[in-house]
Formats: structure tokens, C-alpha cells, sequence
């Protein structure tokens, strides 16, 4: 089994499409419009296979709570640590919240922590 796609609730599509885009080197398919149901959505591909689906529905809002059950974080990976801490500092430098300075973890891998426009928690590691 693989995980094929994650998928995120949002009230600023185009934002997190462009953070994505911009940051993480998503590409993104055309926009999927379902009328019906008030329904929008982008996927956006990245290296390897899955996918990041960001998805709108006007009846859908809300803040995403820091430390909740469910979904903690993803994690994007980089080549190697002067790349996490340079993503890290442009990232900074655009405003960014950084929720995790650039460290070695417990189990050996080189990380930072940053907020999407969401506030939704991605890893940068190596």
C-alpha cells in the first residue's frame, strides 16, 4: 500500500495552492469546480507520487487547533540541511511563521518546522 494523496480543508485556496506551489514545488492541475455542491479543489503534484489535494467548500470553516487528534503534520524532504535551513530562512523572510528551528531530532533527522497560511504544521527535513 502507498498513500497516494493528502487532502486539506481550506477558506484560502489559491493562497495555499500558491504557498505550495512556491515553497514545495507543487504543480498544480486546473481547478475542479462542482457547482452542485459548492465544491472546489486543486491537486497538486510533487517528486514521487503523492499528492496534495486542497479543497474549499463554503460551508466548511474553521481554525485548525495546534494539538488535536488526527493529522499532526507532513513533511517535505530536502536534499540535504543547508537546504532545510535555507527553505527555512526564505520561508522566514516571506513572513512565515517558523514553529521549529532548524535541529537535529531524537531519531537523527535534520528538521524545521513551518506554518502554512492555514496554520497547518509542515516539516522540512533531510
Amino acid at each position: 500500500m502507498k498513500i497516494t494523496h493528502i487532502a486539506l480543508w481550506t477558506e484560502h485556496l489559491e493562497e495555499l495552492r500558491e504557498f505550495y506551489g512556491t515553497y514545495f514545488g507543487g504543480r498544480s492541475g486546473g481547478k475542479y469546480i462542482n457547482p452542485a455542491k459548492r465544491f472546489e479543489s486543486y491537486q497538486l503534484a510533487f517528486d514521487g507520487e503523492c499528492r496534495l489535494e486542497l479543497m474549499r467548500r463554503s460551508d466548511i470553516n474553521g481554525e485548525v487547533q495546534e494539538e488535536r487528534i488526527g493529522l499532526a503534520h507532513f513533511a517535505f524532504a530536502c536534499a540535504d540541511r543547508e537546504a532545510v535551513v535555507a527553505l527555512t530562512e526564505r520561508l522566514r523572510a516571506d513572513g512565515y511563521q517558523i514553529v521549529g528551528e532548524p535541529r537535529t531530532t531524537g531519531d537523527g533527522y535534520f528538521e524545521s518546522v513551518v506554518a502554512d497560511p492555514d496554520g497547518n504544521l509542515v516539516e522540512i527535513t533531510c
